[in-house]
């Protein structure tokens, strides 16, 4: 079946863990007692962007600033679609000013930035399928900004409510395969946002809670090839039974904040 599946070619943004640490707590997964070997978090950063590079993806990056440690988390920058970029109002203040240094590289790129008015967390709480949006909300990004998104890209926007704290934004419970499918872990969200996964995508790669606490929901696809954390031994087995091609890579320094490789992954869709 692998056969069948047809890789496409995307271009991502990212931005180097140069200055990464845990200062500060705003999700489970951060203590600020927690000792960060910043050279091991680069060299695992660098092992993902030469993965796209050899898979046939286009990467630029945006330069990591001092004093913002969780810079490389890229993903919750904005949220790009048809080459419109929704920016971020991150909900730590210890964040927000990341969405600064954002807004400057796509402008400078020729991009047009709306600034959201509510708390928004870009792809963090935004998967655009294809068809639509799914919009994670229940800890970060709240029900304000679907709407918000829902005008400004003229696209439907489905809201699904986090009930789980160590699964705070969509994109480490949620992640799109391909135009048709996506894998998730059901406990995550409510009983209502179940139904209406269960509804949208009846042939979905479920994910156990193993699988999902060791970032495996946190990967990025293109459709064939997926760049998963190689700790989700039982999500990678079962995504290769539906015919995809895992293709493990360990950003296991990046989990003591909460991330990983789609956390690290902003998607820039032309």
């Amino acid at each position: 079946m692998s056969d069948s599946r047809v890789p496409r070619r995307r271009r991502f943004l990212v931005c180097e863990p140069r200055h990464f640490a845990v200062q500060y707590a705003i999700n489970p997964w951060m203590h600020p007692d927690t000792r960060v070997d910043v050279d091991l978090a680069q060299d695992q950063w660098q092992s993902l962007i030469r993965a796209y590079r050899a898979h046939g993806h286009t990467v630029d990056a945006v330069a990591p600033v001092p004093g913002l440690p969780d810079m490389v988390f890229a993903a919750n920058s904005a949220v790009v679609v048809g080459g419109r970029v929704f920016g971020s109002l991150f909900h730590a203040p210890e964040r927000r000013p990341e969405s600064t240094h954002y807004d400057t590289w796509f402008k400078t790129a020729g991009f047009t930035v709306h600034r959201p008015e509510s708390v928004c967390e870009g792809e963090g709480d935004l998967v655009w399928t294809g068809r639509y949006v799914l919009a994670g909300t229940g800890f970060r990004t709240t029900r304000d900004a679907h709407r918000e998104v829902q005008e400004f890209f003229g696209h439907p926007v489905i809201s699904l409510t986090l009930v789980d704290p160590y699964f705070y934004h969509l994109d480490t419970a949620l992640f799109v395969l391909d135009d048709a499918n996506v894998a998730y872990y059901p406990e995550a969200f409510s009983a209502g946002s179940r139904e209406v996964l269960a509804r949208l995508f009846p042939d979905a790669v479920l994910a156990t809670r193993d699988d999902a606490m060791v970032f495996g929901l946190n990967s990025v696809s293109d459709g064939r090839h997926v760049f998963i954390a190689p700790q989700a031994e039982a999500l990678a087995a079962r995504l290769d039974a539906h015919g995809y091609v895992p293709v493990p890579v360990d950003l296991s320094e990046l989990h003591k904040a909460g991330g990983g490789i789609k956390c690290c992954t902003q998607e820039i869709r032309s």
